[in-house]
């Protein structure tokens, strides 16, 4: 079996270009750093960068060079690529029995926040350079017809060492010199998934990126529905998780905390009832709000109570209809519809009190139009110092927390600046991505005190001008569920 070492890389010399900027903008309170890149071996990067409108900077950069190689990983019992050593082991001794030579590796996926470290192994055949990938190819090929289930890997996408590449593109709105405001979006309807693109160009958006995650296991024709807290102008889209990391945005401010929200339905007979979720798929006994921004039908099998603006039930129907427009729907099955039935008579009044706590304060939120809330998926930075609350935010396996993915990012700074990233990835040669150490490494260099991560992978889009300025990894820009634009005057 052809077996290679991985050369080492090329260093890359440092250029930048600069553009004419106001004289405003020359203060800036928030600077690209002048230190050496923080990740893999610090190379000096190259950056280019473009003035977007007052107080909005622009940075190309690119850094480091390809070194990784191609293996092929035996897959587990599970299913997974890792497992206990004892397992690993037994998986080599299949592999030689199969007539190739195994290695077993030890992986330490490193401790975060609010999640000890956690010791794998995987089993590895082979190495190949990267120009090598129809050889590893070949092997996954013979490995596979004696039974064992393989695939072929980057060693970039591990999140070990590695000396890159890495393609990025910063954002930098400075506190003092920006105009306009930042503002959330969820396209035409929450249901929906869009592409930045499009909900920037509805919005005549300065710029935009992709928010935070949005619900893949639910039926196809609802997965636009965010994961988390969602506010678009001063109205609760959809509910938080409790104690997940969130932006809030007001007007040209933003800030990170984490939130809840608590929604409670008031008959006028007196009696109250939780509201379990708003603009979502329902599960047993449970009351969810629908909005007229839902953009599809309520669920089956229930009962809708039909309120107008005041609160008024204007109609009560079974479920499966459309909300329309200037209305909103107490949706119940079970229980929950039980409760309908008794406390949402024609004509009654029920009264829906929403509210959105910011944790960290222990203060309600003022649902004002200028207020708008985009979910994150994992906090990345804390005052200043890494601190990754990888498993608060239902993110703590290998592949989230070591693994290296495209991310999109954001941070703030102590003057109340906003940095947004993006870092693209899954481009064996071009672009390895960063895992949640990396991430927060390189934002905390770019000078953010708090910062998290919103959704990566195929979703992290970047657009500026109505121009896709990154590489998204599924070759095309992917439809998600929300955005974060910043607006013009």
């Amino acid at each position: 079996m052809s077996r290679r070492t991985l050369a080492g890389g090329l260093a890359i010399a440092a250029a930048l270009t600069l553009t004419t900027l106001p004289a405003a903008a020359e203060q800036a309170s928030v600077r690209f750093p002048s230190a050496k890149f923080p990740l893999g071996s610090r190379p000096v990067p190259t950056k280019t960068m473009t003035a977007v409108a007052q107080g909005i900077d622009l940075y190309d950069v690119k850094a480091g060079s390809a070194t990784d190689g191609y293996t092929v990983t035996v897959l587990m019992p599970s299913g997974r690529d890792y497992g206990m050593q004892t397992t690993a082991e037994a998986k080599a001794a299949e592999v030689e029995a199969a007539g190739e030579t195994p290695s077993v590796q030890k992986v330490v996926r490193p401790s975060v926040a609010d999640a000890p470290s956690q010791t794998v192994y995987m089993v590895r055949v082979g190495l190949w350079s990267l120009d090598d990938k129809k050889k590893a190819e070949e092997t996954a090929k013979k490995l596979k017809e004696a039974g064992l289930k393989v695939k072929v890997d980057y060693l970039g996408d591990d999140g070990l060492k590695t000396t890159g590449p890495w393609d990025v593109k910063v954002v930098m709105i400075d506190a003092g010199a920006f105009g306009g405001s930042f503002a959330s979006s969820l396209g035409t309807s929450v249901a929906k998934r869009e592409t930045v693109s499009s909900m920037v160009k509805a919005q005549n958006a300065l710029l935009g990126v992709n928010g935070g995650f949005f619900n893949i296991h639910t039926d196809k024709a609802l997965r636009g529905e965010p994961v988390g807290a969602s506010v678009v102008r001063g109205k609760l889209l959809s509910e938080a998780v409790p104690g997940r990391s969130a932006v809030v945005l007001k007007g040209r401010t933003a800030k990170i905390t984490e939130l809840k929200t608590t929604v409670i339905a008031t008959s006028q007979d007196g009696e109250k009832a939780e509201v379990n979720g708003v603009n979502r798929a329902v599960t047993t006994d449970e009351l969810v709000l629908y909005t007229e921004e839902w953009g599809a039908k309520t669920p089956t099998g229930g009962t809708d109570a039909v309120l107008d603006a005041n609160g008024k039930v204007v109609g009560v129907r079974e479920s499966g209809a459309a909300v329309a427009a200037g209305t909103r729907v107490l949706h119940g099955n079970g229980q929950a519809a039980d409760w309908l039935n008794e406390h949402a008579f024609q004509d009654w009044t029920v009264k829906v009190d929403t509210k959105v706590v910011d944790l960290r304060t222990g203060k309600a939120l003022a649902l004002t139009p200028d207020l708008n809330v985009i979910a994150g998926s994992v906090g990345l930075v804390r005052n200043g110092r890494v601190k990754i609350t990888a498993k608060q935010d239902g993110h703590d396996s290998v592949n989230m927390i070591l693994r290296r993915h495209p991310r999109t990012l954001l941070g703030t700074t102590r003057n109340g600046s906003l940095i947004i990233a993006t870092i693209d990835g899954r481009n064996p040669g071009v672009t390895v991505g960063a895992n949640f150490q990396e991430a927060a490494q390189f934002m905390r260099w770019l000078g953010a005190t708090q910062a998290i991560n919103l959704d990566g992978g195929g979703s992290t889009a970047m657009v500026v001008g109505n121009k896709l300025i990154n590489r998204p990894s599924d070759g095309v820009e992917r439809g998600v569920g929300d955005a974060l634009l910043v607006l013009p005057k």
